[in-house]
């Protein structure tokens, strides 16, 4: 059913409490005319105020700038014809349970039919005799064999009044169940309106270089656009501020860093080459390489802001450990965080086996710390780290809990931390701080060393943006002796095959992974809607887990997990499975991330389609580990072209690299990215492949700082730069 139209056509009310200024910050609870109900609607989309409604972009943009005469009307034609109401009617089918109304529009050449479905409402908005537009798509009605409109735009022509949903470039945005583009367009077209004048935080002199349109302009161009042209300009304008910002950002970072104190650590040759030594295999070169830049850095009085990239597999973990060790043997403290328990289970594993005698040789203490152990070992633990007893600690999110506090930090290490926020990160860095550091003891304060890591392929020109304020280390290649993974895409029809090829590779003692897509498989549109996406990613793996273990596998053993379970039970099948145990383990994509098994040798990856290929990546970055032949299967039920270029990509690929930058150009930066991880609108998103952009941005917030280090020769751009790095995540 269509939404209640929440407000009329004229300039909104004034705002209960004797105020009648409608600014950005005004929540629109408070602005008369929109129901309670709407603003329900409008909370599911995360809109609250007049901001968030304001920067609510179109994704994209119906033309129906043409109004066309009814005689040259044609079939699959999408365009606005002007005339008047001749008849209008409904009719309920009570076996459909719902309504049909129909009208008929006359122009000078001729009558043309309107069909809406389920949409009764219309018969109390259009009457015979009002001249209207009607704007949708042109198709023919299969009983009369007819030109008609079906469920077409339809608007109240008024000659004073310029048309907002026909008649135009007509935007479409980002709607939810109850609220429609109409909707949205009919509560922003009044705001506008009454809105004063924004304040633009980009300078003027930056706007006329770069050939910009003020906010003011942008907003309207964006929203209700005469042409293209005004949509290109609005969007360069949207994706050069959120570009400008976080170029800032990033080096503001650089230059408080640049000012900060760190511990120097001067590492002799002996204790690197014993740590090199002690491991069961050679360090690759571009592993030698990483080390290096790491342990300069680490030399330095300032504090270390590094990036550590490569592949699933790719030896990250040691070249950490190597670091953090050397440091844990002068005394000092280290800290190293993960997402999930399992990742950060897998390291403290790490640690355990190739440097277990050097660590008791060295006296140096490790400690796991999770929100899975109980609340007594907890408690030792924090009292242990708080006495710098303890000097590497590995954990998740309970690091940093308030009862976790360090004496001596000196370096932090953060995995996949793109999936960490900026306060979380800084909590961490600023763990081992009782007060705060202040300009007074800036100078005596000291801060960690920092290091993240991620198995996520980043393209060169997202790096050079989204990770600006990190040095970036590179791993390019995998350990030696590794097998290449046979991978092939399986056709339905090839199931069954599939299916007796896993058994084959049981009965040689392999195990296999089988990895559920994130979105239901599903016809039914309504459910989707109303049921959490983590519940269907839960009920999927659910029908998996009962399909293969009762009719497919019912005589091997078969278990699942997914993200809802308890963190005891996930570390119990975890445990069976890295045990052999189990020969079979369905899962949600939380086996993306940390999980180490040397004896899976098949990967399965249900709905391939419906992943990204950096994360088909990883998936298949989990298996050819051991030094049994690996077998990546793809199954998909699409038969598009687009779906065969992208899987043919994941076969051919030499690395993760490689099909970052693919992935990229297929399927854009919002999706590649996720804007949850980057604070940016889709609109700035697309910006990521367009260097002539980045390049610009760049050289604007460079010249902005060289004129103004503290920026406060703009105090407006200063404002909104600190509002972005205290509210979103820019890393």
């Amino acid at each position: 059913m269509a939404e209640q139209l929440p407000l009329k056509e004229t300039v909104p009310g004034s705002i209960p409490g004797g105020c009648t200024m409608i600014t950005l910050s005004t929540e629109l609870l408070r602005i008369r005319g929109i129901s309670p109900s709407l603003i329900a609607h409008l909370k599911k989309l995360k809109i609250e105020t007049v901001r968030d409604l304001l920067w609510h972009f179109p994704t994209r943009y119906e033309d129906f700038s043409r109004i066309t005469q009814i005689a040259d009307l044609s079939p699959n034609q999408s365009t606005t014809v002007s005339g008047v109401i001749k008849k209008v009617s409904s009719r309920y089918l009570p076996r459909k349970r719902f309504t049909i109304v129909e009208a008929v529009i006359t122009d000078s050449t001729g009558e043309v039919k309107a069909i809406w479905f389920n949409q009764p409402y219309i018969t109390r908005i259009l009457r015979p005799g009002l001249k209207v537009n009607f704007a949708g798509k042109v198709v023919i009605d299969k009983i009369s064999r007819t030109l008609c409109f079906s469920n077409p735009t339809h608007e109240i022509y008024r000659g004073y009044q310029k048309q907002t949903h026909t008649a135009g470039l007509i935007p479409i945005y980002p709607e939810t169940r109850g609220l429609t583009s109409r909707g949205i367009r009919y509560l922003i077209q009044p705001i506008l309106k009454v809105l004063p004048k924004i304040p633009d935080f980009i300078p003027e002199h930056i706007l006329k270089s770069e050939r910009l349109p003020s906010i003011n302009n942008a907003l309207n161009y964006i929203h209700f656009p005469k042409n293209l042209g005004e949509v290109e300009q609005a969007k360069k304008r949207f994706s050069f501020e959120s570009l400008l910002l976080i170029h800032l950002n990033n080096l503001k970072i650089r230059a408080e860093i640049s000012g900060e104190r760190a511990h120097s650590f001067l590492f002799s040759d002996g204790e690197i080459d014993q740590l090199l030594s002690s491991l069961p295999f050679t360090l690759t070169k571009t592993q030698v390489r990483s080390l290096e830049e790491i342990l300069e850095d680490l030399k330095k009085q300032t504090p270390m802001n590094r990036l550590l990239q490569g592949d699933v597999g790719s030896g990250k973990t040691v070249i950490a450990a190597i670091a953090a060790l050397s440091i844990a043997k002068t005394g000092k403290q280290v800290a190293i965080m993960a997402p999930t328990e399992i990742l950060a289970r897998q390291h403290y594993a790490t640690f355990k086996k190739l440097f277990g005698e050097i660590m008791k040789e060295w006296g140096v203490s490790c400690a796991f710390i999770s929100g899975g152990i109980s609340a007594s070992a907890r408690k030792l633990i924090a009292a242990s780290i708080k006495a710098s007893e303890i000097n590497v600690v590995i954990g998740t999110h309970s690091l940093i809990q308030k009862s976790i506090s360090f004496s001596d930090l000196a370096f932090v290490v953060v995995d996949e931390q793109q999936r960490f926020g900026v306060a979380q990160r800084a909590r961490l860095l600023n763990a081992y701080n009782t007060e705060p550091v202040t300009a007074s003891t800036r100078k005596t304060s000291t801060y960690p060393h920092f290091l993240s890591m991620s198995a996520t392929p980043i393209p060169r020109t997202v790096s050079l943006t989204i990770f600006g304020d990190l040095n970036i280390s590179t791993i390019e290649e995998l350990p030696s002796g590794r097998k290449p993974i046979v991978t092939k895409v399986v056709d339905p029809e090839n199931r069954d095959k599939a299916y007796l090829f896993m058994r084959e590779q049981i009965k040689k003692g392999r195990q296999v992974f089988i990895v559920c897509p994130r979105i239901e498989n599903s016809t039914e549109t309504e459910s989707k809607l109303l049921i959490d996406k983590r519940q269907v990613e839960v009920k999927t793996v659910q029908e998996e887990y009962d399909r293969l273990s009762k009719e497919v596998f019912p005589d091997l053993r078969v278990s699942m997990i997914h993200g809802r379970m308890k963190a005891k039970e996930k570390d119990m099948i975890m445990k069976q499975f890295s045990s052999g145990y189990t020969n079979i383990l369905v899962s949600t994509s939380v086996i993306e991330v940390g999980v180490d098994v040397p004896n899976a040798a098949v990967m399965v990856i249900e709905g391939a389609d419906r992943f990204g290929l950096a994360q088909l990546y990883q998936f298949r970055g989990r298996i050819g580990r051991g030094e049994h032949q690996s077998f990546c299967l793809l199954f998909s039920e699409s038969s598009s072209s687009t779906t065969a270029q992208r899987l043919g990509a994941l076969l051919k690929a030499r690395n993760g690299f490689e099909l970052a930058e693919l992935d990229l150009k297929l399927r854009g930066p919002g999706e590649f990215l996720g804007d949850r991880q980057t604070g940016m609108p889709d609109i700035a998103m697309n910006a990521l492949m367009d260097p002539v952009l980045i390049r610009s941005s760049r050289q604007a917030s460079m010249k902005l700082l060289s004129e103004s280090p503290t920026l406060d020769s703009y105090p407006l751009l200063k404002e909104r730069l600190s509002l972005i790095r205290s509210a979103t995540h820019l890393e």
